[in-house]
């Protein structure tokens, strides 16, 4: 979790913009007028997770219809599905596949299940724009990540030996909470380097990019005293300083992302990527929640991440959470309320693209 000391927050004055200005600025950062540049940037950096926990969603072909209307440019789905794969086959989508964490130690312990693998769900697919592959998403038990440095390995020798090792990726999601010491961002650090630094040399050897869930509604839900809820949804009002680093953070996702930035330094990985494979703020069920501030932060999101952070400028690839409400899912009643858009396919709030 988000260090909670990280949210002291620091009043940011602006008097020498004029009314004509403050309204620019407020517009632009909230959606309501976009830059040319940050339309361009938003389309390249944004796409969207497609959860199917549910019993009333749509189609896969009308689910990569949606995509295509809204110019959403990747997706993300949890395990192969052979529809959505068929639905995506011809359309330019990027995907990025779980494997589903189920399957982890077969994949681990046998080369040739992950040859079988990549046979039966990448190979019959080559319409399909695959960038990467996800080993295992937020696997938190001793056992369970010892099998994914294995299964990663097998895999990537099995994508080699079909021909397809130099276009897809092979890479695990991880929680957030994988780094710690995350206040100030510049002194974060990977919680357990035994187990991360030998996936942080493998991708660095291969190229691939550390996939990483980052949620500032669970930071600002766990600490709602501390952490402001403006600078948790990328609305202006707040600065925290970070003097290990220099750089000023106005909202919460760019100190988090920094601070994984700067645990891949300490591990000596720095040349490592970061791609945000989850991000969201739920529109109804619990604390916090509401289609105001999931608007706020996801319009936010989309607006910022083509300009990277603090820390690293550029676009920063990141994948929303989530296309749909998703009416079957356990636990929290918040994680029925993810979704960008309700299951008919109207808008749960209005966000653009």
């Amino acid at each position: 979790r988000w260090r909670s000391k990280v949210l002291l927050p620091c009043l940011q004055w602006r008097s020498s913009l004029s009314p004509w200005q403050h309204f620019l600025e407020s517009a632009v950062r909230t959606g309501q007028l976009l830059t040319p540049t940050e339309k361009q940037k938003g389309v390249h950096s944004i796409g969207v997770c497609n959860g199917v926990i549910g019993n009333n969603l749509p189609s896969p072909s009308d689910v990569v219809k949606l995509y295509k209307s809204k110019g959403i440019n990747s997706m993300r789905i949890y395990a192969p599905e052979s529809n959505v794969l068929k639905a995506l086959s011809g359309t330019g989508i990027g995907l990025l596949m779980d494997v589903g964490n189920g399957v982890l130690p077969g994949l681990a312990n046998d080369p040739s299940a992950a040859a079988a693998w990549v046979k039966a769900n990448v190979q019959p697919y080559p319409g399909v724009s695959f960038r990467y592959i996800a080993v295992g998403n937020e696997v938190m038990d001793s056992d369970g990540q010892k099998t994914i440095l294995p299964a990663m390995k097998n895999l990537q020798g099995a994508l080699a030996a079909a021909g397809l090792g130099g276009r897809v990726k092979v890479s695990t999601s991880v929680r957030f909470d994988v780094v710690t010491d995350t206040f100030p961002p510049s002194n974060g650090v990977f919680a357990d380097l035994d187990y991360m630094g030998p996936i942080l040399d493998f991708l660095a050897s291969t190229g691939a990019p550390l996939l990483v869930n980052v949620y500032p509604y669970f930071a600002y839900k766990g600490d709602p005293q501390n952490i402001k809820l403006n600078y948790a949804t990328f609305t202006p009002g707040t600065t925290v300083n970070d003097d290990g680093n220099g750089l000023t953070y106005t909202n919460l996702f760019d100190a988090m992302v920094d601070s994984i930035y700067a645990a891949l330094e300490d591990a000596e990985t720095p040349g490592v990527k970061v791609v945000v494979s989850e991000s969201g703020w739920p529109s109804d069920g619990g604390f916090g929640a509401t289609a105001q501030n999931a608007r706020a932060y996801n319009q936010g999101l989309i607006n910022h991440v083509g300009g990277g952070t603090p820390k690293r400028s550029g676009p920063l690839e990141t994948y929303m959470f989530a296309m749909f409400n998703e009416n079957e899912k356990k636990g929290d009643p918040t994680e029925n309320h993810f979704g960008l858009f309700n299951p008919d396919k109207s808008a749960a709030y209005s966000i653009r693209f």
